[in-house]
């Protein structure tokens, strides 16, 4: 099993920036991916997650508006879009996949396998 995560850099606040989480090694289609992130000094965090067995979606309150995670089914690959960035969002962002049929959070304990994070930093 393989999650790699790709997009993250630096952004100005306001900016935008598209998290990639390429997955293989598993049915793609019987998981949810959800993307995570963890500030220095803070508690990991979910931020967006989706099913992949009936399309449901979770955002975060802090996030709404802002974010849209997407799934290309074809390419098993999870995306984030992150408009209208904040200083606040920066972290290191993690992709993860768990069996779960239908999101209605992302509890991290649900989800199996991990990506090795990527690094986001939004500048004021």
């Amino acid at each position: 099993v393989q999650l790699v995560e790709s997009g993250g850099g630096l952004a100005q606040a306001g900016g935008s920036l598209r998290l990639s989480c390429a997955a293989s090694g598993f049915t793609f289609d019987d998981y949810a991916i959800a993307w995570f992130r963890q500030a220095p000094g803070k508690e990991r965090e979910g931020v967006a997650s989706i099913s992949n067995t009936d399309g449901s979606i979770y955002y975060t309150h802090s996030v709404k508006g802002r974010f849209t995670i997407s799934s290309d089914n074809t390419r098993h690959t999870v995306y984030l879009q992150m408009n209208s960035l904040k200083p606040e969002d920066t972290a290191v962002y993690y992709c993860a996949a768990g069996p779960i049929a239908h999101v209605v959070y992302a509890w991290a304990d649900e989800y199996d396998y991990w990506g090795q994070g990527t690094q986001v930093t939004v500048s004021s």
